[in-house]
């Protein structure tokens, strides 16, 4: 009996692990904590009419002064200490007033194809993993700190603070690891299918572990 038991307490630690190692984007109205993936807003963004979009970050001081700001296309969210205003639109495209923070692109996205964006906060530990998964149109970070390892059956990617943004185009699979010695945050944008989920589990493909090497 006692075998029995230590077993089946490894068991459950061993899964408990697994859970905590693995996350998986949940909404924020479920957060307990400041560690995770939260999904932040869902913004419908309708049909976009070119084969590429960007997704701009201002920063307002201010709710009020950033919805005022908004364009179609645009979420106001809370997130990493800031106001945002988030917005999927054309090269160039500037709101009235705010701090610009970045402009990420091009996106390859379906000429005529109806769109939503996905917003989600992503604070990881070093070590931590999303598992594999797909996503039904492109996916880009914004890194605000530390340093996250993105590998894809093409290779991997490395998006660092103050570093190129990581953009991925949808429908590969994708396996993301914190990497480095620092707490990641992040915002990052689903920009898919809106007749499909953004995120999708895959388990059919192995990554090589790049991102350990």
């Amino acid at each position: 009996m006692p075998h029995i038991f230590l077993a089946l307490a490894s068991a459950v630690l061993f899964i408990t692990c697994q859970e905590a190692s693995a996350q998986i984007c949940r909404p924020v109205a479920e957060r307990t904590g400041e560690v995770g993936c939260w999904i932040i807003a869902n913004q419908p963004i309708g049909q976009l009419t070119k084969s590429e979009t960007f997704w701009h970050l201002d920063a307002y001081p201010t709710e009020v002064e950033a919805e005022a700001a908004k364009a179609a296309g645009s979420a106001v969210v809370k997130s990493l200490g800031k106001t945002w205003l988030l917005t999927i639109a054309d090269e160039g495209w500037r709101p009235a007033g705010g701090e610009r923070i970045a402009e990420i692109g091009p996106l390859p996205i379906s000429a005529g194809q109806t769109y939503s964006a996905q917003y989600m906060e992503a604070i990881f530990t070093p070590g931590m993993e999303a598992p594999a998964h797909t996503h039904a149109g492109p996916e880009a970070w914004y890194t605000q700190a530390g340093e996250t390892c993105l590998e894809t059956p093409s290779g991997k990617q490395i998006g660092r603070a103050g570093g190129p943004p990581v953009i991925v185009p949808g429908g590969p699979p994708m396996h993301l690891t914190a990497t480095g010695t620092e707490v990641r945050r992040a915002l990052v944008l689903i920009l898919h299918d809106a007749n499909k989920p953004p995120t999708t589990p895959h388990h059919d493909w192995t990554p090589k572990g790049l991102c350990k090497s």
